[in-house]
C-alpha cells in the first residue's frame, strides 16, 4: 500500500485527539469542542437526523458537527477496535464483530486514520480485489466513521468499488 496521502492542515482550523483516554476535541477558529468518548464523538458527527435530535444525540450546531468530523478524522482507525463504542462485555454484537475480526487483513489499513482510510478508499489503490480482501479486517464501526466524514459524491465512488 502507497504512504498515507499528505494532510493539508490550517493555521485557524486544527484537530486533535488528545493524550488523555476516552477524550476527543477540535479546534475551530478560537473554540474548543469536547466530546468525552467515542460514542458521544460518533454520534455528534453523523449527518442531522430529526431522530437524533429527538433522542438528544446530535450536535446543537453545525459547528459542533464539523468539529466532531475533524476530530474523528484524524481519529486512528485501530482506536475503532480497542474502545467499542458499546463495550465487549455487555453487547453480543459487539463481541461478535471484534472475535470476527481479521486482524490480518488490517494490518494494510492499521496505520490510517478514519480521513486517512476516507482518502485511500477514493484513491485509484483501492480496486475491487484490493477491498474484497480487506473486507473481512473492516469492522462496521470503521465503515461507518468514514461514511460521516464523507460526502454522498465520495460514498457513490466508494460504492461503485
Amino acid at each position: 500500500m502507497a504512504k498515507e496521502p499528505r494532510k493539508v492542515r490550517s493555521a485557524i482550523i486544527r484537530s486533535a485527539i488528545s493524550l488523555e483516554p476516552a477524550m476527543y476535541h477540535a479546534t475551530i477558529g478560537a473554540r474548543r469542542f469536547t466530546f468525552p468518548d467515542l460514542k458521544t464523538l460518533l454520534a455528534k458527527a453523523t449527518p442531522l437526523r430529526s431522530g437524533d435530535q429527538l433522542a438528544g444525540l446530535a450536535a446543537e450546531t453545525g459547528e459542533e458537527r464539523v468539529a466532531a468530523q475533524m476530530a474523528l478524522a484524524d481519529l486512528p482507525l485501530d482506536r475503532l477496535l480497542q474502545e467499542p463504542p458499546v463495550p465487549y462485555e455487555t453487547d453480543e454484537v459487539t463481541r461478535l464483530i471484534v472475535d470476527g475480526h481479521d486482524r490480518q487483513a488490517f494490518t494494510d489499513i492499521a496505520h490510517l486514520t478514519v480521513g486517512g482510510f476516507r482518502d485511500w478508499l477514493l484513491s485509484d489503490e483501492a480496486t475491487t480485489p484490493v477491498l474484497a480482501a480487506l473486507a473481512p479486517g473492516v469492522t462496521p464501526e470503521m465503515a461507518a466513521a468514514v461514511s460521516k466524514i464523507s460526502r454522498l459524491q465520495d460514498l457513490m465512488v466508494m460504492a461503485a468499488k
